[in-house]
């Protein structure tokens, strides 16, 4: 793959869109190579923001949730808010900073009331 274009932030051409724009729209990139870089300028001397463009011409439809698809996502969401440490259902995702649920990872400050 050469160099991609890079456009500028609301500045790119007609029949490109991230990812996100494709789902909203119901398609999908469907394999193809990004055909664009999307730069949005950031203060304080940090690099750019930047977002791949795929054409929307060749992006493919989403596939279909299926029964088995629904139910293999829904095991995976819980299983994130599984604690590890304890095995119970946090109610939340459990942050990965953490590795466990907030009790576990702050016993003493739970048991004396400073962690909700």
């Amino acid at each position: 793959m050469g160099t991609l274009p890079v456009f500028r932030w609301r500045l790119a051409p007609e029949g490109l869109a991230t990812r996100r724009q494709l789902r909203a729209a119901g398609l999908r990139p469907g394999g193809q190579d990004v055909a664009a870089e999307l730069q949005r300028p950031r203060r304080r001397g940090r690099g750019p923001l930047v977002a791949y463009l795929y054409r929307i011409d060749l992006a493919k439809p989403v596939r279909p949730m299926t029964p088995a698809r629904s139910a293999a996502l829904a095991k995976a969401l819980r299983a994130r808010r599984i604690c590890p440490a304890c095995g119970l259902d946090a109610g939340y995702v459990i942050p990965s900073a953490l590795g466990t649920c907030v009790p576990c990872a702050y016993p003493e400050e739970v048991r004396h009331g400073h962690v909700a």
